[in-house]
């Protein structure tokens, strides 16, 4: 029996996979998705309540045009950059990537140039490792309906000392979904350093479903870092994970700067022996958003590391709630999982909430955890302001030491000034209303 959404919007998914030219293993995946996900359970993540947002208020899938768009408020730089891609909704504005990278086998461009030109690697690793189309509602939504998204492959040895940049902006400047998937692959023994960049023009309410891959194969070595900066006026889902091998390394440095409701799901799994995951992550909120980030390391392999570093920061009626969850498996010896979440707050109608969960299912292991949920240390702002610091200065200069920890960490010198720069932004238009 069809469902309503087959019967809705399975002309138009057609339509719009044939008008991309897409692999029959594509469409099939997407009328197989379609069909599925409205049965699925969405995901559930602990103290979280998003379950009445519009995630899956889905619009018919149409080709736009979006070049048009101004991007002038939105501060791209990007001018410099070796290796970039540039997307606005569905709209590729810029690829580049250095001729001597390509002469090496590394791919990077948009996902339906990729699944065109390279249709059985995309196919290989597309859904199949890291997250399947079918985990729950919202991974098959994302695989029905995408309209955009990048696939990165770094081949076997190969070692990128230049960054790889991805700056991709919803369009809300009309009513378009933003269902983004993005693929990152680093074959065995490579090393590449990528960083993406989200943030939306225009102002029309919609909904983003964005996914990220990262397969690591055996001894190669991810350093991946993202700054999400989605309006006030967009409700999305994020899901980030990863899949690691022997040997192999994830670096992760996110800062979730939205400033609509947002939940996140991070999630790194430590296959192969010896694999390694650092995670850390910065949040700052305002107005009246939430934003539910759950993120969690599963240590499958023996000998392997995975360590969670969360602080956040909340402001006017806003919503923070950190989930760390380590889990070791049976069988995973020699393991280690840490975390450590702590959230400030700034004001008496914030709500914040720091999680540590960890799950240990075998002996010969090491794990720990912190969580904290406070205000400003008054002592700190006496200081200040008794050196003429005026009250909302001497806050932001205690936010900036309280996000210094995990700033600090990031080894990325361009990400953290930019990083740096949004945080200032959203503190000082949440202190407005203070």
């Amino acid at each position: 029996m069809e469902t309503q959404a087959e019967i809705e919007f399975q002309s138009a998914v057609s339509a719009f996979s044939a008008a991309h030219n897409e692999p029959d293993w594509l469409r099939k995946l997407r009328l197989t998705m379609l069909a599925k996900y409205p049965e699925l359970a969405l995901p559930k993540f602990e103290k979280i309540k998003y379950q009445r947002w519009p995630l899956t208020a889905v619009h018919e899938p149409t080709i736009v045009d979006s070049s048009a768009a101004d991007l002038s408020a939105l501060s791209l730089d990007y001018a410099d950059a070796k290796n970039v891609l540039v997307t606005v909704g569905e709209t590729v504005l810029t690829t580049k990537l250095d001729p001597a990278l390509a002469a090496k086998g590394v791919i990077f461009t948009d996902l339906f140039t990729a699944v065109h030109e390279h249709p059985d690697l995309v196919a290989k690793y597309f859904m199949t490792t890291a997250v399947k189309p079918d985990d729950n509602r919202l991974t098959a939504f994302n695989a029905a309906f995408l309209n955009g998204g990048a696939f990165l492959y770094v081949p076997k040895g190969v070692k990128i000392e230049d960054p790889i940049q991805g700056y991709y902006i919803q369009d809300s400047t009309r009513t378009q979904d933003f269902i983004h998937h993005v693929l990152v692959v680093a074959d065995t023994n490579s090393q590449v350093t990528y960083s993406e960049n989200y943030a939306t023009v225009g102002e029309q309410a919609n909904l983003a479903n964005i996914i990220v891959e990262v397969v690591a194969a055996d001894d190669a070595h991810v350093r991946f870092s993202a700054v999400d900066q989605l309006s006030a006026a967009t409700t999305g889902y994020i899901s980030r994970r990863g899949n690691l091998a022997n040997d192999a390394k994830l670096d992760w440095a996110i800062g979730m700067m939205n400033d609509g409701n947002v939940v996140v799901d991070f999630n790194t799994d430590l296959v192969g022996h010896g694999a390694h995951a650092e995670v850390k992550v910065v949040a700052v909120t305002t107005g009246e958003q939430l934003q539910g980030i759950d993120t969690r390391v599963t240590n499958l392999g023996q000998h392997t590391i995975g360590h969670i570093l969360q602080h956040g920061v909340i402001l006017e009626s806003s919503a923070l709630i950190f989930n760390g969850v380590g889990h070791i498996v049976k069988g995973a010896r020699g393991s280690d999982a840490q975390q450590e979440s702590r959230v400030l707050m700034l004001s008496t109608h914030a709500r914040g909430d720091a999680n540590p969960i960890l799950l240990i299912d075998e002996n010969d292991v090491t794990a720990g955890h912190a969580a904290s949920v406070g205000r400003v240390d008054e002592e700190q702002m006496y200081y200040l302001m008794s050196r003429g610091i005026d009250k909302k200065r001497a806050e932001r200069l205690v936010i900036r030491g309280f996000l210094g920890n995990v700033l600090t960490e990031i080894p990325a010198k361009r990400v953290r000034d930019q990083l740096t720069a949004t945080i200032e932004r959203k503190l000082e238009n949440g202190q407005k209303s203070e």
